[in-house]
């Protein structure tokens, strides 16, 4: 079996699927293909692999390669890791909006940020997909990169690879209800679905038994309330609980992020995601230090479903995982020219998902707000019309709460300027921009 790795130079992640795949017995014979654009990054996530394989004592092999489709060859599975324009784009990403005094905490799935980081991610990934369709065309394209629901909305109206896109938002959240509840996750059965980083816990139980008073009771609690104050907030209005952090969700909304008091009542962390970028370039170092020293990688299994899945594929065994796909009447008050975040069953049969029916219409309708935006960006993508860019901005619901028309058309200019080189070439629309130079129409 061979398993190629994009952006196997993102080592951290990369190390949780590896370690994760070779804790199953049954995929100790795997060949990891690695690659990545950045030479220094790749030789250090081979040497890194090299390390986990050898603590795990098997089979398995590893090899590297600068060229994308040599890794892609004959592949049986794709893990896509990769975040185009690195760190300095997520800079720009926060800094030109926030000179037009729009501020953003994580910036990777919707916002501003999440438009520019999909517009810059689209095009590649659908290059890879067409690598796919000649060197591996029956390979799974499993994805990890945001912004998730644009990038997958994307893939499976151009392509026809087999794919899903995955997310841990769903496990996380689980253990997060069940600390706050104080009951063993394994205990809990829920019922999720929606879009991604914003999928509802339809049903929440125990033994079979409601736990929403549980949770509402449990919200009353200062402690407990003060460590997700944002989505303890929203199920307050809404009455569900939602996928992903209060960090996330606060910038998904027009509620929290437009006023100063607003952010500092919600304890809203502006700029998280930088932080977390730079964290990111520090554990590389580490990584590179701790290779450099001989020393041994942990060898912790994660909850992550990209080794499960290959594992049931292989083997047979069902699973249950969540996945993010088109949406073919899954969700019947979705639209189809979406995507959605639903379970799925995985075996021998494949990646298969399950029809939920309409959501509570409250729900839908929040789901439409950021479904709007991530249909115009993908448009944007696929028809090479600009004019859908400054339309999923204006759009956006965070964005539009703080800024006028003139601003949010400025700023989304001066962005594609500063990312042109990442950029498709748009070629249509009243507000062309074409290799960052405006043309009068």
């Amino acid at each position: 079996m061979k398993v190629t790795i994009i952006g196997a130079g993102s080592v951290v992640f990369a190390k949780r699927l590896i370690t994760d795949i070779l804790s199953f017995p049954e995929l100790r014979d795997t060949t990891f293909s690695l690659t990545d654009i950045h030479a220094v990054r790749l030789q250090t996530a081979e040497k890194m692999t090299k390390s986990i394989i050898a603590q795990f004592g098997n089979n398995a092999q590893v090899e590297a390669h600068i060229d994308r489709k040599q890794a892609l060859t004959n592949a049986d599975y794709v893990l896509n890791l990769i975040q185009v324009g690195m760190h300095e784009a997520t800079l720009v990403d926060f800094e030109i909006p926030k000179r037009y005094g729009l501020k953003q905490t994580i910036a990777d799935t919707l916002g501003v940020g999440g438009v520019f980081r999909a517009l810059r991610t689209i095009p590649v990934l659908l290059d890879i997909c067409r690598d796919m369709e000649e060197v591996c065309p029956e390979a799974y394209f499993l994805n990890y990169t945001n912004p998730m629901a644009m990038l997958m909305l994307a893939i499976q109206k151009a392509s026809s690879i087999k794919s899903v896109g995955l997310c841990h938002s769903v496990q996380n959240t689980a253990d997060e209800l069940s600390s706050y509840l104080n009951i063993p996750v394994e205990e809990l059965e829920y019922k999720v679905a929606g879009i991604n980083h914003m999928a509802w816990f339809l049903e929440l139980k125990r033994n079979g038994q409601d736990l929403y008073p549980s949770l509402l009771k449990a919200m009353k609690d200062p402690n407990i309330y003060a460590k997700d104050k944002v989505r303890f907030e929203m199920m307050k209005r809404l009455n569900f609980f939602i996928t992903e952090s209060s960090e996330h969700m606060s910038e998904y909304t027009p509620y929290f992020i437009k006023r100063d008091q607003l952010i500092q009542d919600f304890d809203i962390p502006i700029d998280e995601y930088v932080r977390r970028s730079e964290d990111n370039l520090k554990q590389f170092a580490e990584t590179q230090k701790m290779i450099d020293q001989g020393k041994a990688f942990p060898m912790e299994k994660s909850h992550e479903f990209g080794a499960p899945i290959i594992h049931s594929l292989e083997t047979g065994i069902n699973r249950e995982i969540w996945g993010n796909v088109l949406n073919t009447q899954l969700i019947t008050n979705l639209p189809n020219n979406s995507c959605v975040e639903v379970p799925c069953l995985v075996n021998k049969r494949g990646i298969q998902p399950i029809h939920v029916g309409d959501l509570p219409p409250h729900l839908a309708a929040m789901n439409m707000t950021n479904i709007n935006v991530q249909q115009l960006v993908v448009e944007a993508v696929l028809t090479s019309n600009v004019d859908y860019v400054y339309q999923a901005v204006m759009l956006d619901p965070h964005t539009s709460s703080v800024l006028s028309l003139d601003e949010m058309w400025n700023m989304t200019k001066e962005l594609l300027d500063a990312h042109a080189d990442y950029l498709p070439a748009f070629t249509k629309g009243r507000h062309l921009t074409y290799q960052g130079k405006a043309v009068t129409l």
